[in-house]
């Protein structure tokens, strides 16, 4: 008599158990390898903050120019020279009272 059940071999079995491993490995690779999808969620957002603080350095910059701009030979400010003469070597006129 022949047996009537289903017997797997040895080549079959060791077949799925590499097929499941490289099934395994090639999922755990998509999402947290180096191209993954969670390392594609953290470049976006340090993408974001970088972009926030090149915003935040343009800003300063054009403030910073616009204070160039204003104490230059061509353009000079006197009230900006003044409030910066006073405010960084600390000069004050003969009739003002200082409190600090």
């Amino acid at each position: 008599m022949t047996q009537a059940g289903t017997r797997f071999s040895i080549g079959g079995i060791l077949y799925l158990a590499l097929a499941f491993t490289l099934g395994a490995y090639f999922t755990f690779a998509a999402v947290q390898g180096d191209y993954g999808v969670f390392r594609q969620v953290q470049i976006r957002a340090e993408a974001e903050t970088l972009r926030i603080e090149r915003d935040r350095l343009y800003e300063e910059l054009g403030k910073m120019t616009n204070l160039t701009t204003r104490l230059s030979d061509r353009y000079l400010d006197i009230d900006l020279l003044d409030d910066r003469v006073r405010d960084v070597l600390g000069y004050v006129r003969a009739d003002e009272i200082v409190i600090r």
